[in-house]
This record gives C-alpha cells, structure tokens and sequence, in this order.
C-alpha cells in the first residue's frame, strides 16, 4: 500500500485541492458550511493549511482559519480511496500543532452531518456541542462584487419583479416549482434529496416574456443578473467569439452569486455543420465545455432563453447540461386579462375588458403593452387637441389592436405546440 506524508499547501495544488473537494462533496452529498472560494483563498493568503499526498496526487486535506486565540476549522477533505486510514486524524493532529505555535487555545469546527471529518475530530478529542443553532445570512453583493458586476454590465434586479408578472399562471408555477422553490430552500432541498437547478432553457414564441421571467427570478432570489449578449461578444477581445465566452466566464466565476441570462442562445449553440472550419462549431464547443464548470459552483443559475429550440445543437439540449428545458407559450384569455389590467392601469375601469381579450387572442405579453400604450397615446393626443376631458377608451385600444401586427402566427403556434412534445423536460 502506497504511504502517505503531510506537508503545506502550495499554491499549485489549487486546482487539484478544488477537484478534491468536488470529488469529498459528492460522496457526502453535502454542502460545505464555509464556500470553498472563501477557504481556498485563506490558504493562499496564509492561513494554516496542510496537505497530504501520495507521490504527485493530493489526496487529503485540512485548513483553518484564525481569529485570535480562537480558530476555525474550515475544511476536512480525503479523496474517496483514502478515509478510514487514519490520515483525516493525522491532518487535524498537524493543523493543531501549527495552530498552537500561532498561540491559538480554542479551536472549533462546524460541519454538516455526515461530513468529511466528522470521525477525525472526534477521534482527536473534541466534543460535539448539542443544542446549537447555525444562523446565517448571505449579502449577495458585497463592494469587490458591485465593481465586477458593473464591468459586466450586469445589476440588482429590483424585489416584486415575480409578483409584477401578470398572468403566464402555467409558466409561473413551473418554474415556482422547479427552479425558484429548490433554490430559495436549498436545505430543505438538501433534506428530501432534491439537486436545486444550475441551468435551464426558456423556450417559446418572440414576446411571450422569456427575458422578464428570467428577471423576475434574480429578483426573487436576491442574486445579481447579467445577461450576456452574444452579438456584443462577436465585437470584444481579439481572440474571437469562443475567446470572448471564456474571459466572461471567468470573470463571472467571481461573483458570490448570479443568474446569468443568455437571449437567442441558438446564436452561439446551434447545430452545429460539422466542418470544423465553420465559427459556430468551435463557439458551441467552447460553450458546451464552460457549462459544467459553471454548474460546479453554488448559488449560480445559467437561464438559456431560444425562440427556436429546434435550431439548438442536441449536445447543447443533452441532460446533464440543463436540468430542465421550460415552454413559455403565449398567454391564454386569464393571463391576457391579467395583462391587460397591468398595462391599462386606472383606465380598466373604462373598458370593456372581455372584448379587449377577445380581439388580442393572438397577442403576446410584449403585443398588449404596445397596443395598450398606443391607446393611451391616441386618446391624450385627442384630449390635447379637443380638451373634451374624454378618457381612454374600448374603441382606443380596439383601434390599437386593429393596428398592431401579433407577433404570432398560426405556423408559429403550430411549430411551438411540435417543440413541447419533443423537447420539453421538466
């Protein structure tokens, strides 16, 4: 059997301390009370850290953090091959001693139950504290983030943004259900063995609210949003579009937390020629590879938003990538109420709403906002002119629909209902 030594933590183990811990975190099937960005940065900034190896290959490690005559320890990690061999002792038992000649007297150590090290300091004489309660509260933003996230465009979505939706009742509660739900309850998630969402798709029509849908989220959890552009990145950096999604990728991976939104994803994941001379080939890759780093981290979801599913590269639609692939359709008579109280304000009381519904029965949410502002424009420009103290009317926003092309058609609505029935997973 190999032998093991100990010895510090470089800063070249940072990848292979990462996998480690990725590798300890799925056989625990737990999260880490302390992120790993936060205890991996302490290392490298000093703190006490110690590693065990085998020849080349990390295979266990333990860090802590010091806080006077106090410290914490952050993070008990062994490769799966390698517990019950008594080297999580043995690295407590090093951390201790580095922690003593630092004048430490107190150390401490929280961990989720059932974790990695749970039975190494238990072995090396602590106590388990019963009756203790963890409280937590995470500030998603802090300054470095608020600078990040302004050089990525991105921002804090204002709270009510679910709420405001008006009507898409089917579309809301699925994603209520699926996404929202796992990610704002993560330990009761965690407690009836749910895997909250890292990246979904929104499918559907033009106008039917993908991109509020995917606002409204960020608002409801609290985490920043950026929505990534794939025409902007075509015109940034010199190493083409494929090195452009990367270096976004990366900066993103300094964000505490995000939603990251991607529009028209078809643009740099459809199917792809199979020549590899052809531009989208290597963009779809560089995409397909980024994904699954993306998902390794908490407290991320990457929202894709398509008119067209059908057009996306089946790698890109592959489970694994994205846990669900989400249809939001064109609302139905309730949801095209709903919308048209949102965007008639004090005039609902004015109109004749059922009729209103009625005539826009080809309208998405975007169609009723413009035809509701066109009847408000038309009945003021009348009431500049005449100063009759006439109110918006039925026959303003009849007229108004009369003049709006829908953005739905019948071959597009036929097309929609085909996609559901091949692609959805939810």
């Amino acid at each position: 059997m190999p032998t093991w030594r100990l010895r510090d933590f470089h800063d070249d183990d940072l990848d292979r301390a990462i996998q480690l811990w990725d590798q300890d975190r799925q056989v625990d099937d737990g999260s880490s009370v302390f992120p790993v960005s936060e205890v991996m940065a302490g290392a490298r900034a000093g703190e006490p850290a110690v590693v065990a190896v085998v020849g080349a290959d990390l295979v266990g490690m333990a860090m802590a953090r010091t806080q006077g005559e106090r410290a914490w320890i952050t993070l008990v990690a062994l490769g799966p091959m390698w517990r019950n061999r008594g080297i999580g002792s043995s690295l407590i038992t090093e951390l201790e001693r580095r922690l003593r000649n630092q004048g430490v007297r107190r150390i401490g150590a929280i961990l989720t139950p059932g974790a990695t090290g749970t039975a190494a300091l238990e072995n090396s004489g602590y106590r388990r504290r019963a009756g203790l309660l963890l409280y937590e509260k995470v500030e998603h933003l802090g300054a470095a983030d608020a600078g990040l996230l302004a050089e990525l465009g991105g921002r804090v979505e204002p709270p009510g943004l679910w709420e405001a939706l008006a009507g898409m009742e089917r579309e809301k509660d699925a994603v209520e259900r699926r996404v929202v739900l796992p990610l704002s309850e993560p330990a009761l998630a965690e407690r009836y063995g749910v895997r909250p969402p890292k990246a979904v798709i929104l499918f559907g029509p033009p106008g039917t609210g993908k991109t509020s849908f995917a606002k409204a989220v960020a608002s409801r959890l609290d985490w920043p949003f950026v929505e990534l552009f794939p025409s902007r990145l075509a015109s940034s950096g010199d190493g083409g579009l494929a090195a452009s999604l990367r270096d976004t990728f990366g900066e993103l991976a300094g964000l505490e937390s995000v939603v990251l939104f991607i529009d028209e994803v078809e643009e740099i994941a459809g199917v792809r020629s199979g020549l590899a001379a052809d531009p989208a080939h290597g963009v779809t890759n560089e995409l397909l590879k980024l994904i699954p780093g993306f998902r390794d981290h908490d407290d991320r979801l990457m929202i894709c938003a398509t008119n067209s599913v059908r057009s996306l590269d089946p790698a890109f639609l592959r489970p694994g990538r994205f846990d669900y692939v989400i249809p939001v359709g064109p609302p139905d008579p309730v949801a095209r109420a709903a919308i048209w109280r949102r965007y008639l304000g004090p005039a609902v009381d004015d109109v004749d709403l059922p009729r209103l519904v009625t005539a826009s029965e080809m309208f998405t949410p975007a169609d009723i906002e413009f035809a509701a502002r066109k009847g408000a424009q038309a009945a003021f420009e009348r009431e500049v002119t005449a100063r009759r103290g006439i109110p918006a009317g039925t026959d303003d926003y009849l007229a108004a629909i009369a003049d709006t092309r829908p953005a739905l058609t019948d071959r597009a609505l036929a097309e929609f209902q085909q996609d559901i029935e091949t692609y959805v997973r939810m």
